[in-house]
């Protein structure tokens, strides 16, 4: 979800700072106030082309920095520098990167509908999700990568088991080698952290023991010892206990404290004579302690990696010892995994087959009442012979075919031409069948193009319905769907010493009527529009959202 976008010096936009809500917020104002400039800028930070041309005349460089938040409450920062050459810096949380990492991160967060370059559903590549997303196959399509899964890693273990016997007997002498360097030091599990503690008690062998003599001397066996002095103390302690019986606790407690004292004395004594102070025992320590690092500059960087390493070659070894039988048993695996794969791929197929036309048929009505009423849709399956290009989605390819216009051949629906026409086709494809995560950000631009009335209406239903799932931006310059949006922004130009500026404002309230009147009267403004306005806001005012709102810290 876009939370907060701050731009700076790009085109007509001076300063600017809008925070946005969770569900349906719409975006008005004159045409050319700017509102295609703010959806530009979401674009760049989302990857989209920079150009020096979008710097504001007079400053050095623009830019758009905005927060976003994701769907687990974790905010991400980004922020896009464009110069007047040309050049342009991303940074993500305040880390460079580069323009297609920029996409990579951000193109999940953000869909820009009415933008060509922008939107996701352009690529043929996620029709196949979201007529699997449409069908219920979600099942199916697990199912199938898994297959897939395990077929890729039986095939990968034999084609490394085809290696030639020059290099499998190459490869197997350096196994061997590798395998005899770690079994010759045989490492366990955390011997390192053991040892180097050992090494600290030999080290300080000497001390150790003059410190636990003096202590059991202390304690025990000198002439002021601690528990012959305490004798005294108990002998008081009852005395007092007898005439004041706050004490008797502290008399209770004599046999625990003795005991305690007594058990410490003697595992001072124990401690002290089983140290081995020789400096034979040290070194026994420290050559351990080297050949186990030795192994882990090799294997490492852990102790953990050492032990999985050798049990990787020792398994590697054990294939190139036994390559026939393995190799026989790969290739039974491999024919009893293809088989898998290819029915489950086949069961998938012919469930994507069965669904397109129903698909087709629902796109076709969503379509109808967004006043493409005779748009033809298709869904094209292109069969994959070679099986090096089979996947985890299954046998073959599909896309989307559309004819917006009677008389036309479907076309790909990355060349409709009309933005408008092609934002409708988003809405409707959005409200059938859907594989994004909740709060995603949702930008509707030209979606009103060409429309008005009862289907205007139904435009803003559609997206009020998409904001119970979504965040969802829509530019418009229409109050049928103006009216539907939770949070209404207000996109205004103004001229100052001969420079125009843009600002933003949140309308609501009587400011919000003023702006709804404005799009249906235009200038001049009546109490009678003032008065449709208001009722157009009452009757379609948007429900509140299940998304909830977070204050920006």
């Amino acid at each position: 979800m876009l939370r907060f976008l701050r731009i700076q010096h790009l085109a007509v936009i001076d300063r600017l700072e809008l925070e946005f809500e969770p569900g349906f917020t719409v975006l008005t104002g004159e045409t050319g106030a700017g509102k295609s400039i703010l959806v530009g800028a979401v674009g760049l930070l989302v990857g989209g082309r920079a150009s020096a041309d979008l710097v504001r005349t007079g400053e050095e460089q623009a830019i758009v920095e905005a927060i976003f938040e994701t769907a687990d409450g974790r905010e991400t920062i980004v922020r896009r520098e464009v110069s007047t050459l040309g050049r342009s810096r991303a940074l993500i949380d305040g880390v460079l990167t580069t323009s297609g990492a920029l996409r990579e991160a951000c193109g999940g967060l953000v869909d820009l509908h009415g933008q060509h370059e922008h939107q996701v559903l352009l690529d043929p590549s996620s029709h196949l999700d979201l007529l699997d997303e449409y069908a219920g196959l979600r099942e199916s399509r697990s199912a199938v990568g898994s297959a897939f899964a395990e077929w890729q890693r039986i095939r990968s273990d034999r084609e490394r088991l085809l290696t030639g016997e020059r290099e499998k007997a190459s490869r197997a002498e350096f196994l061997s080698f590798q395998l005899a360097e770690l079994e010759s030091v045989a490492p366990t599990e955390g011997e390192d952290a053991e040892l180097t503690a050992k090494r600290q008690v030999l080290a300080n062998a000497d001390k150790l023991q003059r410190l636990c003599d003096e202590a059991y001397e202390a304690l025990y066996e000198g002439d002021n010892a601690a528990l012959t002095a305490l004798g005294g103390v108990w002998k008081r302690l009852g005395d007092l206990a007898a005439l004041d019986t706050r004490f008797a606790p502290y008399v209770e407690t004599r046999d625990a404290v003795k005991s305690q004292l007594e058990d410490l004395a003697f595992f001072l004594r124990s401690y002290a004579s089983s140290i081995d102070a020789s400096p034979a025992a040290l070194q026994e320590t420290e050559d351990r302690l080297a050949a186990l690092e030795r192994l882990k500059r090799k294997h490492g960087p852990a102790l953990a990696d050492v032990i999985a390493t050798t049990a990787r070659v020792r398994r590697e070894l054990n294939d190139l010892e036994n390559a026939t039988e393995r190799a026989a048993q790969l290739d039974a695996d491999l024919i009893r995994t293809r088989d898998g794969y290819t029915r489950a791929a086949g069961a998938l197929s012919r469930a994507r087959r069965k669904a397109a036309p129903e698909f087709c048929g629902s796109l076709e009505q969503a379509l109808a009442t967004l006043a493409m009423t005779r748009t033809r849709c298709e869904v094209r399956f292109t069969d994959v012979d070679d099986e090096k290009l089979w996947s985890e989605r299954g046998f073959e390819q599909g896309e989307f075919y559309i004819s917006p216009n009677p008389g036309e051949d479907v076309r790909p629906l990355a060349r409709i031409a009309s933005g408008g026409e092609l934002s409708r086709v988003m809405l409707a494809l959005r409200t059938l069948a859907t594989t994004d995560a909740p709060g995603k950000t949702l930008i509707f631009d030209e979606v009103d193009a060409g429309i008005g009335g009862a289907v205007a209406d139904i435009v803003g239903k559609r997206l009020q319905a998409l904001a119970e799932r979504f965040q969802v931006l829509c530019i418009t310059h229409l109050p049928q769907i103006a009216a539907y949006g939770r949070a209404h922004v207000r996109i205004s130009k103004s001229i100052k010493n001969d420079r125009t500026l843009t600002a933003v404002q949140h309308v609501a309230g009587p400011d919000r009527e003023q702006e709804l009147a404005r799009m249906i009267g235009g200038v001049d403004i009546s109490d009678v529009v003032v008065a449709s306005a208001r009722e157009m806001l009452e009757t379609r005012a948007g429900r509140p959202s299940s998304l909830r709102r977070r204050k920006r810290t």
